[in-house]
């Protein structure tokens, strides 16, 4: 039996303790059994371990002996370049672990400094960290719950559980014991660390403390959860040892045909000299077809888009959430305050006679039950708007005062008019509140409360400003009301007064008998407008939207149902239903269902991880506490920007504005970076793909090496990344957010890029062996200059055609990306510099080069893409047939 199902004297049997406390003797010693009530550190793996393991990837490694063979051959410049792009990548990585780590930092952080506690029978103040089961603990407005304890009493205990629950109301808390299985948001006789006394005063007795409290229940989720790695990180992991093998393959292959050739032809040449010329020549062509600034440019094309999500309020953490939120096929949201506006307002109310639900712009135009539903909510009310205009107060009377000054009655104004001369404070046991005021020269008694209370105590009605007997016929009239408010899920209070013999100065419970109702008033923390469209919007681009909350059921389905969550076949879940379910039975219903409420932090993960079972991208909304571990868990956690620290940590995304549609649109332009970062990567291969075409060539047909390893090595490093890095700019394609999201098995090249690498990189390498055989015709130097300078044009024009796998660069808006234009001049400028009269040596162009051979050359580059346009549109046009 759980603590909240006991008694009180139950509980303090269970713990061993009295209301009077423990003593210090026992305190110490159950202090020295169960360890200081703070949350442990787990341990950390050391940061050099950190960086080391930055160094396993296969390509890393190949490039790290291709660096090590360039150091051994004099290359040095070569080699310090590629370990400084290996080494940035390698702190980016550390840092970013790092990051993450802060999640328990600020869950440590959110204990409670010092505890007001009972300890050889008087009240004492300690150190939170120093309580221990059993211990008696005072509580007032304003103190954070230190541990996790059963209410001993309570005095109109308000608490904020928010940071567990997700929910923003309050919830009152009372003494008496629970039998039934409950969730964690309906324990109201329960404290929990963490949480937040916002009325009242109380006393508990300690259950729980360090792990053993819910917040160190999460922290134990925190720590197992799984940091997952993005679709685009699993692929390109994989590609890479594939990768690096087939080049590992390659180079040893052309090594080898060298040195056969070497040792076996009659050339008299120098065999060591010869030999290392074949060994730089094999390590250059590794180095060119390992596209060793791919990290760098992913990491600059999602870096672009984080600045893109950023003005749609997204805030990105971890560069890489940003490609996967593009590929997001399940949006796990909360409710309040991401789908809804976190604001409990008067949306209806019920006055007899009074139909419609708005009211005259004019209070003077009020009849006399309208004029006293009002006074009775600003009045029979102790929250309030501060000078900052800060709403203070529980938000269900936060609503009320609204909701007078939005009927053009400022509630201040009432206030004044009307002081309040005596009180009784609500209670949870009572559900009622009652305040003294004189109205029109009567001294009145204001009560709000429970419609149900209310109406056993009611045995009048206001209509047309007489006080009419409550027959049977009118009290039908308020519960149906009050059912048909409830049915839509809204809160419902009721609102009458009891004139009160001028010397009465006090009023007690007794007097909240023989009322005369007024009315209801129903309020909902209702919906944003632009979450409607939103939702629609991910419809239609294949993205099933789940509301999880710690909300009531009830309340959850009348939400989910308005703004379309909830369509036919769908249904809601509790979290205790949950909790009955098999994994299996879960498999079987998960994609019917829609919502989720009152659930636990243990049934968010476990939400998260079904949906991950069936291979969908999963990202989750959160803000409390509770979504840590599943905002951990999920493939992209999205925190809110008024949540916790907690939460904020173990994301990888922060919603500036809490807004769900905010998500829809960040996820558009995630798709646009994805499609970026192909083209990026499509850009890169295909310019290998014809360097690695050309040099295949002349190794199989005994022909001289059509490039010099300096110029590789000068295309690799300076031709490479400007134009890459242009194209993770582009524009977001038509359509983008029509598409269904991509499969996560899906392999990178697949949607076409494949094809546009392999088309591409054939047209470069064929217009570069038939540029190098035009240069051969003069002499083996004027080959090399020919087949270096058409690879090098070609590959820069490709930019172009590269923008985009299905529109043409003219389709696509040839000057709509300016960046695009600067790398091709920037890439025509690099080759300039290889021309000039005092590097041509170093780049193996020979003096009777001329202008005229550059032209063929660069005649020979833009007919490759050109042509490269023209199959673009012919496979267009036969795939609309």
């Amino acid at each position: 039996m759980d603590f909240y199902q006991k008694s009180i004297e139950e509980v303090l049997e269970s713990v061993d303790s009295a209301k009077d406390g423990l003593t210090q003797e026992e305190a110490k010693s159950r202090l020295d059994k169960d360890g200081y009530n703070e949350i442990k550190d787990k341990e950390k793996v050391p940061t050099w371990k950190l960086f080391l393991e930055s160094f396993k990837d296969p390509m890393v490694i190949v490039l790290l002996i291709a660096a090590a063979v360039q150091v051994v051959l004099g290359e040095v410049v070569e080699s310090l370049i590629i370990l400084l792009v290996l080494l940035l990548n390698a702190v980016i990585s550390v840092v970013q672990t790092k990051k993450a780590e802060g999640s328990l930092e600020a869950l440590k952080n959110m204990s409670a400094p010092s505890a007001i506690v009972i300890r050889n029978g008087t009240k004492q103040t300690i150190p939170a960290r120093e309580l221990v089961q059993g211990d008696i603990v005072l509580l007032e407005a304003g103190n954070y719950v230190p541990a996790d304890g059963r209410i001993l009493e309570s005095a109109s205990l308000k608490v904020n559980e928010g940071m567990l629950t997700g929910e923003s109301e309050s919830v009152e808390k009372h003494t008496k014991p629970i039998p039934e299985k409950a969730a964690l948001g309906d324990r109201k006789n329960m404290l929990f660390s963490g949480s937040v006394v916002v009325y009242g005063h109380g006393m508990f007795v300690v259950t729980g403390t360090s792990e053993k409290t819910e917040i160190g229940k999460i922290a134990d989720l925190l720590a197992t959860a799984e940091a997952k790695q993005t679709p685009l990180q699993r692929k390109l992991d994989a590609f890479s040892k594939k990768l690096g093998i087939a080049i590992l393959i390659l180079c040893v292959f052309i090594f080898a045909l060298q040195a056969g050739r070497i040792w076996l032809g009659d050339d008299v040449v120098d065999t060591g000299t010869a030999m290392l010329d074949a060994l730089m020549f094999a390590v250059a062509v590794a180095v060119a077809a390992i596209p060793e600034a791919l990290s760098a440019i992913v990491t600059i094309v999602l870096s672009v888009g984080t600045n893109k999500m950023a003005k749609q309020n997204a805030i990105i953490r971890k560069l890489p959430a940003v490609e996967t939120l593009g590929s997001a096929t399940v949006i796990a949201t909360d409710k309040t305050g991401t789908l809804t506006q976190n604001k409990m307002t008067v949306t209806d109310y019920y006055i007899p006679g009074s139909a419609g639900k708005t009211f005259d712009q004019d209070p003077n135009q009020w009849n006399l039950s309208q004029q006293m539903l009002v006074n009775v909510a600003a009045l029979c009310n102790d929250s309030y708007i501060n000078n900052d205009g800060q709403e203070i107060g529980d938000p269900t009377e936060v609503a009320l005062i609204q909701f007078a000054n939005k009927n053009n009655k400022d509630y201040e104004e009432i206030r004044k008019t009307y002081l309040r001369e005596a009180e009784l404070p609500f209670d949870s046991d009572r559900k009622l509140m009652s305040t003294v005021h004189t109205i029109n020269n009567k001294r009145m008694m204001l009560t709000k409360g429970g419609p149900d209370v209310m109406f056993g105590r009611a045995d009048y009605v206001l209509i047309d400003g007489k006080e009419e007997p409550l027959t049977e016929e009118r009290l039908a009239q308020f519960v149906k009301a009050n059912e048909d408010f409830s049915n839509q899920a809204l809160r419902v209070l009721a609102y009458g007064y009891r004139k009160l013999p001028q010397d009465q100065t006090t009023i007690d419970e007794n007097d909240e008998n023989h009322l005369v109702l007024v009315g209801l008033t129903a309020m909902i923390d209702p919906p944003r407008e632009e979450v409607y469209d939103a939702i629609k919007d991910a419809k239609s681009a294949g993205i099933k939207t789940v509301m999880i909350t710690g909300d009531h059921k009830t309340t959850a389905q009348a939400i989910g149902r308005d703004i379309g969550i909830i369509e036919d076949g769908d249904y809601a879940l509790s979290g205790q239903e949950l909790d009955a379910m098999t994994d299996d039975e879960l498999d079987e219903k998960l994609e019917h269902i829609s919502v989720y409420a009152r659930v636990s932090p243990e049934n968010k993960i476990r939400i998260v991880r079904a949906w991950q079972r069936k291979d969908k991208t999963t990202a989750m909304t959160g803000d409390g506490v509770n979504d840590a571990p599943a905002l951990k868990q999920a493939d992209i956690g999205v925190a809110m920007g008024s949540g916790t620290d907690v939460s904020k940590d173990a994301a990888a995304m922060i919603l500036t504005d809490d807004n769900f549609a905010s998500i829809v649109k960040a996820v558009g332009v995630g798709r646009t970076v994805y499609d970026n970062i192909k083209k990026a990567i499509g850009y890169l291969f295909a310019g290998n793909l014809g360097a690695i075409i050309a040099i295949l060539y002349a190794v199989l047909f005994s022909l001289p090496n059509p490039f010099t390893a300096i110029q590789l090595l000068f295309i690799n490093l300076v031709n490479d990344s400007i134009p890459a890095i242009a194209l993770g700019t582009e524009k977001q394609e038509p359509n983008v957010m029509k598409r269904k999201p991509r499969d996560p098995n899906e392999g990178l090249f697949a949607g076409g890029t494949l094809q546009a690498i392999v088309v591409r990189g054939a047209l470069i390498g064929i217009a570069v062996i038939i540029s190098f055989y035009i240069g051969l015709e003069h002499s083996n130097e004027m080959g090399v200059a020919m087949a270096f300078t058409t690879l090098i044009l070609s590959r820069t024009l490709q930019t172009f055609a590269a923008r985009s796998n299905t529109q043409t660069a003219i389709g696509a808006g040839f000057f709509s990306n300016k960046q695009v234009i600067i790398a091709v001049l920037l890439g025509f400028v690099f080759y300039g510099f290889t021309v000039l009269p005092f590097t041509r040596e170093i780049f193996g162009i020979p003096a009777e080069f001329g202008f005229g051979d550059f032209l063929v050359a660069g005649g020979l580059a833009l007919a490759a893409v050109i042509l490269m346009e023209i199959i673009k549109i012919i496979l267009k046009a036969l795939d609309s047939e």
